[in-house]
């Protein structure tokens, strides 16, 4: 995925939406999200995060805390959007018009955004195995 965007990951500003486990909920457990700051962080990105039911949680002893508000400003300071999560809470369209890549695991974004790559669910078990494994 990053050498489609071709940007390297060490120093990557990466925002997810969001850490939850499933839509609408403020459970982490079992989240996806939670390995892929782990491995995004190995790696050196810079990681930050959006979810209206999730204001702050620990990983790996390390604390994280949700942006107050997903705003166009911080989207556009980030070189990639990683949906994991699709909440109703979110507005799409602010994150389709300032992002400047997306990769959209849960299919939130609507056909038309060019600057994205989609995770289709043949393609997860394909690759990986597990469905949950991005």
């Amino acid at each position: 995925m990053w050498k489609k965007f071709k940007k390297s990951l060490n120093g990557a500003k990466v925002l997810l939406l969001s850490v939850a486990y499933k839509k609408d909920i403020g459970d982490l457990r079992e989240s996806p999200a939670l390995e892929i700051v782990k491995k995004s962080e190995k790696e050196r990105a810079i990681v930050s995060y959006y979810n209206p039911y999730i204001p702050k949680f620990i990983n790996n002893e390390k604390e994280y805390r949700s942006l107050k508000e997903l705003n166009a400003k911080e989207i556009r300071e980030k070189d990639i959007v990683l949906i994991t999560t699709a909440h109703s809470k979110v507005d799409y369209r602010i994150v389709t018009k300032n992002a400047k890549a997306i990769f959209d695991a849960r299919n939130a974004v609507k056909n038309g955004y060019k600057k994205y790559e989609r995770l289709q669910y043949k393609d997860s078990i394909k690759d990986k195995g597990n469905r949950n494994e991005l």
